[in-house]
């Protein structure tokens, strides 16, 4: 049986799941596929073969492929939220944290192109995406961001004139925009220079500060 942990806020380990061999080898049969090849062009009957098991075992297991691919994603999501948070810990000051929070999405996206690709390229396309399970999960990720930046703001490190749903927006969006080329053509993404990048754009904004009076 594979297993999988889910983690409390203080690093403690509330459950561990346990999946059946069969269902773990599905799931890691359409990673690897994923890997080179779109989830439109991979067939069930390719994924039972990757996998060394019947068709009829991804349905027991899964409604449809569709449905695999979303739980596929669930396990990316639940992964890097526990990363998130780890990386967040011992971290002073809301654009410290904004900043460590860049970084990891950036990072996230460089170590792991299948996640990346799912996530950015295959699944947006699908309208019941957005009632699904791994999209609760992205909102709520989204939140955490949304709490640092409110969090900036009651402590005078962000301005207030700019509502925080619309920076998390924004800083979510800037993270997907420069990072898509590089996982759409399979390029080198540098986290580092990407976050510094990003910082320097989001804090400082786009004004002349040298022309102002």
């Amino acid at each position: 049986m594979a297993l999988v942990k889910n983690h409390n806020k203080s690093g403690g380990d509330l459950e561990v799941r346990t999946y059946p061999p069969g269902r773990t080898k599905i799931v890691e049969a359409l990673r690897s596929l994923l890997e080179t090849k779109e989830f439109q062009n991979i067939t069930t009957a390719e994924i039972a073969r990757k996998a060394g098991v019947t068709e009829a075992l991804i349905y027991k297991y899964f409604k449809d492929k569709r449905d695999l691919l979303y739980q596929v994603l669930a396990g990316y999501l639940e992964n890097y939220s526990v990363q998130h948070e780890q990386d967040l810990r011992g971290i002073k000051g809301a654009l410290n944290k904004v900043r460590k929070s860049i970084w990891s999405h950036i990072n996230v996206y460089t170590t792991n192109r299948v996640f990346a690709k799912i996530l950015l390229l295959e699944v947006r396309s699908f309208s019941d995406y957005y009632t699904s399970e791994p999209y609760r999960m992205v909102r709520k990720y989204s939140s955490v961001l949304r709490e640092i930046v409110e969090e900036g703001i009651k402590n005078g490190e962000i301005r207030e004139s700019i509502s925080p749903s619309f920076m998390r927006q924004a800083i979510l969006g800037c993270i997907e925009n420069v990072c898509l080329s590089g996982i759409i053509f399979n390029r080198e993404i540098s986290p580092d220079e990407l976050t510094d990048r990003l910082c320097e754009f989001i804090f400082h904004g786009i004004a002349d500060e040298s022309k102002e009076a």
